[in-house]
């Protein structure tokens, strides 16, 4: 993905800043069985990409998750494709049961990944923060970023920055 290793060090800087304050960090993933259904072999749209256990299924080489950060996996089977963290998977048990409200979502990719994953919060009721400046898009059509973020703000997602979020 274009500039998506750009993420990594502003996403560390948001992951220092919850951690200091004691608030969980989620990550979410791509977990794909070989044959998943997104893959252009299978009739998907998509390259073989996050393969579980294999090393492009890791998260991204710098990213400093902490050794206690809830790790949920997604699209974990070969023909149910799930863009949202919370599709297929108990993100928001785990999420109620940590008594969460607010949600700091950031990563890859804003037009797919991202735009699914804060739709799906704000449906169940979270309040979203849109991390601009951790957010990178596939854009397959020119302005496809674009139009991901002005859909999330339109359906109440607030966009702020790491400078913005420390006051500076």
């Amino acid at each position: 993905m274009p500039q998506g290793d750009q993420v990594v060090p502003v996403m560390n800087e948001y992951i220092r800043l919850f951690k200091e304050r004691g608030l969980p960090i989620i990550a979410t993933r791509d977990w794909h069985p070989p044959d998943h259904c997104s893959f252009k072999e299978q009739g998907g749209l998509w390259p073989p990409h996050c393969v579980q256990g294999t090393p492009g299924a890791q998260f991204a080489r710098g990213l400093e998750l902490p050794e206690d950060a809830i790790i949920i996996s997604k699209a974990t089977h070969p023909q149910e494709e799930a863009y949202s963290g919370f599709q297929g998977t108990d993100l928001d048990e785990r999420l109620k049961k940590l008594e969460t409200r607010r949600l700091f979502v950031g990563g890859l990719a804003t037009d797919y990944c991202v735009l699914s994953t804060v739709k799906d919060a704000l449906k169940l009721g979270y309040r979203v923060f849109l991390l601009l400046d951790a957010i990178r898009a596939v854009d397959v059509n020119p302005g496809d970023g674009e139009r991901a973020i002005e859909e999330m703000k339109n359906l109440g997602a607030r966009p702020i920055t790491l400078k913005e979020l420390v006051g500076g």
